[in-house]
């Protein structure tokens, strides 16, 4: 059962932004990418009170993903990155994006804070944060 309302083409979005922003870390990559994403769709808390839909997410401004400026992000979605998105839309969760609202790639080692929200750990590249529960408990 889905944790968020999608439709064919939001699903195909999805994909497209997971690929665009993780491809290079592998399925497990795109999967945390993909957490971060739906996770931003039902935290209804801090920079994401306004979002509701898969597109609001993928195409916020400000504060939404820099792939969506690049051309990489326009490929069509391909069938093994729609099945991923269908996984974080069914209510999959990875480690260590589970409840993470951030991600970023740092030039070094993670900050122990971004933007003053804690990290909780990296995958290859991705530094990842999570809000307190306290000021997002939708997201736990």
């Amino acid at each position: 059962m889905a944790v968020i309302a999608s439709t064919d083409a939001q699903v195909r979005e999805l994909a497209r932004l997971m690929r665009a922003e993780a491809e290079g870390e592998g399925q497990l990559g795109m999967l945390l990418v993909g957490n971060v994403g739906v996770n931003r769709v039902i935290a209804d808390c801090l920079d994401f009170e306004d979002i509701r839909s898969l597109p609001d997410m993928i195409y916020q401004s400000p504060g939404g993903f820099e792939a969506t400026q690049e051309s990489y992000f326009y490929q069509r979605a391909r069938e093994k990155d729609i099945r991923l998105a269908r996984r974080n839309i069914a209510g999959e969760r990875f480690d260590p994006a589970e409840n993470a609202l951030w991600f970023f790639m740092p030039e070094g080692p993670c900050p122990p804070q971004w933007y003053g929200q804690w990290n909780i750990g990296r995958f290859k590249s991705h530094c990842f944060y999570n809000p307190l529960p306290a000021d997002c408990p939708n997201v736990y």
